[in-house]
C-alpha cells in the first residue's frame, strides 16, 4: 500500500512537469496570449453641424472594434460607448464644435495590438443669418428747390440693418443708421443743382439684402409765382380794431408775404393755397382802398395781381348780445360794465336807460362803460343799448339789467386749510405776508364798480371781488380751521354759507371733513370743486388734488359716488370750443354773467360722469376733440340732495395773475370766456339763477 501510494506521487510530479514546459514554449496549445485587431472606421453618423450647435451623440461603424475602443476628435479620445464589433458611440461636447471648420474623427484601440484606424472628415458649417430686404416707406423732404444747399435727408421705413445705404438715382450717399425704421444721408448742393425727380432706395449688401422700391424727390426750377383769387374779409369800417385777414390763392410758399399798400405784413404760411396776416387797427383809421398782394422771394418767386380792400366810412348798426354784469345789488357801488355784440366801432356808446355812458372801444365786438352808483341806487330793471353815431349807425335791440334787493346777498367761502398755498399755489382770494386770514384786506366794504379785480393779493382775488362787486359776502376758512356742519360753536361753519369753493387741496380731507362737506351739499350748499392734473403734489406728500377730491368722493361714511363722477388721472393742455350743444337752457353756461364759448386748460385733468349712478350730473365743456358723451369732460355739474356741485378740472383759467412774491403765476381770469363761466358758476350754486 506505501509502495502504491509512491509511485502515484511520482507519476503527479512528471506531469506537473510535462505541463510546466509546454506553456513555456510558445506553442499553439495551451494559454499563448492574442493580440487586439486593428480598428476600421468606414462611416460616422452624423457627419456634420452647424457651428454653435449642443452637444450631441456620434456613431462610428467599421470593423475590429472591441469594449476598450474608443472614438477620437482631432486625436483626443471622446468618452466611448461599445455597441458591438462594428459600432461606436461617443458624445461630442458643444464646445467641440463652437467655431466652423473641420474635425478629424477615427478609432483607437489599445495594446497588445490594436492602433488607430483612418480619420473620417466631420463639417462644422457657419450659421449664415440672411440681411432682410429693406422697405422705403418715405422720405423727408421729398422736395427742394434747384440751387438750394445740402441738406439731411431722412428716409423712413423697416427692415433698415447698420451698413444699408441710401442711394440717389443708383449712386451711394454717406449714410447715418439711425434704428431699424429710419436712416439719414447728406445730399450734397451738387445733387440739387437742376430741376428734375430723382429716385430714392435703400440698399442692403449679402448676405440677403438687396434694394428697396423707390421714392421720388422733387427739385423745383424755382419758386412759382403766387396767385392771388379772394380776400376775407375784403372790406372793413374805418376806426374799427385790428383783424385777421385771410388770403386765398395758389402757388403760395413758406415764406410768401401779404403785402398791404406794397409793404409786407407778419404772414403765416396756412397751405399752397391760403396765407394769413394781422392787420393792425391804424391800417384802417381812415376811409379808402388798400392794394393787396403776395410776394414770394427768389429763386422764381414775383409779386401776384392785386386785389382791393376797401375800407368804408358808414358806421354799421350794432348788434348787442350779451353784457356783463347784468344784474347788482341796489345800493352797491359803481362798476363797469362790458358789452359783448358785433359792429361796435371806436365811436359806439353803451347806453343806460337811452343816456349814454362813457364808454371805451375794446374791439369790433366788445366794449366796456362806467357805470355810476347813482344808475343801480334802487331795485328794478335797466334796458341797456349800445349806439353807433352816423354815418350810418343806429341803436341795437336791448338787454336788460337787472338791481336786485340785498335779500339776494350770498356768503361764499373760500377754503384755505388744505394747503391751497403750498409750493407754488396761491389759490386763496386774499394773503397777508404769505398767510391767507378770514378776511380779506383792505375790507370788502371799500370795493367799488370801479375797484380793480387784483384788489386783492391771491391767484383768486379778482374771483372775490367780481363776487363782492355783485353785493355778495365772500371769507376765507384760515389754516388750522376745522371744517364742520351743524357745529353751533364754529363761527365759520359750513351751515353759515351759501356755497363752500375749494380750489386744488393738497392734503387728505380727514373722515368727519367728508361727512362734513357731503351734508352740507345734501343739505342745499353749494360746492364749487377745482382739481388741478395728475402728479400735481404742491406740499410733497403723496397726494394731489384728482385723488384727493376722488377719495372724498369714494371714501366716506355717508354715500359713495353721490355726485356720479370720478376725475382721471389725466395731464394736458388745451384750448376748447367744444362747450355743450343746445346750451341755452343751462345758466352755467348762458347765465347774468355772460355766455361761455371757450376755455383754456394750461396742465389739467378731466373727468368721467356715470348718469346711471346720479341721473343729474351733466358734462358742461370737452376737449378739443371729443365727442360730447361721458368722458373727457373739463367741466360739469351735478347735485345732491337739495344742494349743487360744481366741477373744473385745471386751477390755471381761474389765476388772475396775483399772489406772493416769488410764485410764478399767470393772468387767465379775464381770457377767453373763464370769467363768465365761473360767475355763472358760483351764482347757479348760489341758486341765484
Amino acid at each position: 500500500m506505501r509502495i502504491y501510494k509512491l509511485l502515484s506521487f511520482a507519476i503527479a510530479l512528471l506531469l506537473f512537469a510535462s505541463c510546466k514546459k509546454s506553456d513555456s514554449s510558445g506553442g499553439a496549445g495551451g494559454g499563448g496570449t492574442t493580440n487586439n485587431p486593428v480598428p476600421t472606421a468606414i462611416s460616422m453618423s452624423p457627419n456634420a453641424a452647424l457651428a454653435g450647435d449642443v452637444a450631441f451623440t456620434i456613431t462610428v461603424t467599421g470593423s475590429g472594434f472591441i469594449n476598450g475602443s474608443a472614438i477620437q476628435w482631432n486625436g483626443i479620445s471622446l468618452t466611448t460607448t461599445y455597441a458591438s464589433s462594428t459600432q461606436l458611440t461617443a458624445v461630442v461636447p458643444a464646445a467641440n464644435i463652437a467655431t466652423a471648420g473641420t474635425a478629424a474623427v477615427a478609432v483607437f484601440t489599445p495594446t497588445p495590438g490594436g492602433g488607430t484606424s483612418g480619420s473620417l472628415s466631420f463639417t462644422i458649417s457657419p450659421v449664415i443669418v440672411n440681411n432682410p430686404v429693406p422697405i422705403s416707406t418715405s422720405i423727408s423732404p421729398n422736395a427742394a428747390v434747384a440751387g438750394s444747399a445740402a441738406f439731411t435727408l431722412t428716409v423712413t421705413g423697416s427692415n433698415f440693418i447698420n451698413g444699408a445705404v441710401v442711394n440717389w438715382n443708383g449712386v451711394s450717399l454717406v449714410t447715418t443708421f439711425i434704428n431699424p425704421t429710419q436712416l439719414t444721408a447728406t445730399v450734397p448742393a451738387a445733387n440739387i443743382s437742376s430741376a428734375g425727380t430723382i429716385p430714392v432706395t435703400v440698399f442692403t449688401p449679402l448676405p440677403g439684402g438687396g434694394t428697396s422700391a423707390a421714392q421720388t424727390f422733387t427739385i423745383t426750377a424755382n419758386n412759382p409765382l403766387p396767385t392771388l383769387s379772394s380776400l376775407s374779409p375784403n372790406s372793413a369800417t374805418a376806426g374799427s380794431g385790428a383783424f385777421t385777414l385771410t388770403a386765398n390763392g395758389s402757388n403760395f410758399i413758406n415764406g410768401s408775404v401779404i403785402k398791404w399798400n406794397g409793404t409786407a405784413l407778419t404772414t403765416t404760411y396756412i397751405s399752397a393755397s391760403q396765407l394769413t396776416a394781422s392787420i393792425p387797427a391804424s391800417n384802417i383809421s381812415a376811409a379808402g382802398t388798400a392794394a393787396i398782394t403776395i410776394f414770394t422771394p427768389t429763386p422764381g418767386g414775383g409779386t401776384s395781381g392785386t386785389l382791393t380792400f376797401t375800407v368804408t366810412s358808414v358806421n354799421p348798426v350794432p348788434t348787442l348780445t350779451s353784457i356783463a354784469p347784468n344784474t347788482a345789488t341796489a345800493g352797491s357801488g359803481s362798476f363797469t360794465i362790458v358789452a359783448t355784440g358785433t359792429n361796435f366801432v371806436t365811436t359806439s356808446a353803451i347806453r343806460w336807460n337811452g343816456a349814454a355812458l362813457t364808454t371805451t372801444f375794446i374791439s369790433a365786438t366788445q366794449i366796456s362803460a362806467s357805470v355810476p352808483a347813482t344808475n343801480i341806487a334802487t331795485a328794478g330793471t335797466a334796458t341797456v343799448t349800445v349806439f353807433n353815431p352816423t354815418p350810418g349807425g343806429g341803436t341795437s335791440g336791448s338787454v336788460n339789467f337787472t338791481i336786485t334787493t340785498s335779500s339776494t346777498i350770498k356768503k361764499f367761502l373760500f377754503d384755505a386749510t388744505h394747503a391751497e398755498t403750498a409750493g407754488n399755489a396761491d389759490w386763496v382770494i386774499d394773503e397777508d405776508g404769505g398767510v391767507p386770514q378770514r378776511i380779506p384786506t383792505p375790507a370788502q366794504s371799500t370795493i367799488t364798480g370801479a375797484t380793480v379785480e387784483t384788489y386783492w393779493t391771491g391767484a383768486l382775488s379778482s374771483w372775490g371781488i367780481a363776487l363782492a362787486k355783485l353785493g355778495h359776502t365772500v371769507e376765507t376758512l384760515p389754516s388750522g380751521t376745522a371744517i364742520t356742519y351743524g357745529n353751533g360753536s364754529n363761527a365759520q361753519d359750513l351751515s353759515n354759507y351759501d356755497v363752500f369753493v375749494v380750489d386744488e387741496p393738497n392734503k387728505v380731507f380727514t373722515a368727519a371733513e367728508k361727512v362734513a362737506i357731503l351734508n352740507f351739499v345734501n343739505n342745499g350748499g353749494g360746492l364749487f370743486m377745482v382739481s388741478d392734473h395728475t402728479g400735481s403734489d404742491r406740499d410733497g406728500d403723496g397726494w394731489d388734488s384728482p385723488a384727493i377730491w376722488n377719495d372724498l368722493m369714494s371714501n366716506n361714511t355717508v354715500q359713495t359716488n353721490p355726485f356720479g363722477f370720478t376725475i382721471d388721472l389725466a395731464n394736458f393742455s388745451d384750448i376748447t370750443s367744444n362747450v355743450l350743444t343746445n346750451s341755452s337752457s343751462t345758466t352755467i353756461l348762458t347765465g347774468s354773467q355772460g355766455t361761455v364759448t371757450q376755455m383754456e386748460f394750461n396742465n389739467g385733468t378731466t373727468a368721467t360722469i356715470n348718469p346711471a349712478v346720479n341721473p343729474n350730473v351733466k358734462g358742461l365743456i370737452w376737449k378739443t376733440s371729443a365727442t360730447q358723451n361721458n368722458n373727457n369732460i373739463m367741466s360739469l355739474s351735478s347735485t345732491y340732495g337739495t344742494g349743487r356741485l360744481f366741477f373744473v378740472g385745471d386751477s390755471s383759467p381761474i389765476d388772475d395773475g396775483t399772489g406772493a412774491p416769488g410764485n410764478t403765476l399767470y393772468v387767465s381770469w379775464p381770457n377767453y370766456s373763464h370769467k363768465n363761466l365761473f360767475m355763472n358758476a358760483s351764482l347757479w350754486l348760489a341758486k341765484l339763477q
